[in-house]
């Protein structure tokens, strides 16, 4: 985890006066009009995303089936586009990445596997707890679990119901696409790897607050509650925001943290207080200790760039003259 606390790339830095400011390496107008133009950037798609789930007026709530399917089209639309955004970026700030766009984003093909596997094993050893838990609480055993899970019928009924297509498709693409393959390259070069990967979160956090106006306008609880459950999502989207965001930068790919945010959206926030007070509660406790334990020992070896090939931002922040990113290494 002390790679996440690096110092990053410093555009303003004095420390080192022999070396050359990032922009003017990179052929960039400067260092200000560098970050207040990938700053805006962000702001402007972490709005388009969250203002095209409201084109479509309706008075119906938002796990409508009518309502999932047009939110569907225009944040297909919007993620669609943002790519534009940061090729646009890159015409505004003069910044040469060194390669494509589609790869500087975590689409290539170079260690796809393992970027495939690995984050999401380890996302899974993170959840061991409540992945125990599930299955103590499961009326049915391991056998019959898989044949359903694996039936064609099963997944036939997943492709037709509109929540799980959101929940563990939909969402989980285009919200790692556009808050975490758009926007880290456009603020790497600007905070630097380390601070980036809490920066960007912050977009992610802030564009869920408008679960409060949906929550106020069905009144599906108190107003304090609300205020209060929003302020939680927010503490755990941003959490979970920085650890996708981590793994975009170590594995230079957008399949991992699609994969994890779809496996978090299924298991859901961990549910404590239910392990707390269950039957089985000492060795499920010992399954969340372990699991925690096992995630902090194996965060760094399983998303060691060595395992999957050079790594689009770090290549950039190289071109910037910044060759000890901590997160490249």
């Amino acid at each position: 985890m002390a790679a996440l606390g690096g110092d990053g790339l410093r555009l303003l830095s004095v420390s080192r006066p022999d070396r050359q400011p990032e922009s003017a390496a990179l052929g960039g107008p400067g260092p200000g009009l560098c970050c207040w133009v990938s700053v805006f950037s962000c702001l402007s798609l972490a709005c388009s995303y969250v203002g095209s789930l409201y084109v479509w007026k309706s008075e119906l709530p938002r796990d409508h089936p009518a309502v999932i399917k047009r939110r569907f089209t225009s944040v297909l639309v919007v993620s669609s586009l943002s790519p534009l955004c940061v090729l646009l970026w890159r015409e505004l700030t003069g910044i040469q990445p060194g390669t494509s766009l589609l790869t500087l984003m975590g689409f290539r093909l170079e260690g796809i596997f393992p970027a495939a596997l690995l984050p999401l094993l380890l996302t899974m050893i993170l959840f061991l707890g409540p992945l125990m838990q599930l299955s103590m609480d499961c009326p049915c055993d391991l056998a019959d679990g898989l044949k359903v899970v694996l039936a064609p019928r099963s997944w036939a009924r997943c492709l037709t119901d509109m929540r799980w297509l959101r929940n563990q498709v939909i969402a989980p693409l285009t919200e790692e696409l556009v808050f975490r393959a758009c926007m880290l390259p456009m603020l790497a070069p600007c905070t630097g790897l380390g601070p980036a990967v809490f920066t960007c979160p912050l977009f992610f956090g802030v564009a869920h607050f408008h679960h409060i106006f949906e929550q106020l306008r069905f009144r599906q609880s108190s107003v304090g509650s609300i205020i209060l459950s929003a302020a939680f999502q927010f503490s755990y989207t941003a959490v979970f925001g920085a650890y996708t965001a981590f793994l975009f930068i170590r594995t230079g790919h957008l399949i991992g943290p699609v994969l994890c945010h779809s496996f978090c959206n299924y298991m859901g926030f961990p549910a404590v207080c239910a392990a707390l007070e269950h039957p089985q509660r000492r060795p499920l406790l010992a399954g969340y200790a372990l699991g925690v334990g096992l995630f902090l020992l194996l965060l760094q070896p399983l998303t060691d760039p060595k395992l999957y090939g050079s790594l689009p931002l770090c290549v950039l922040l190289e071109r910037a003259g910044d060759s000890e990113a901590p997160l490249c290494s």
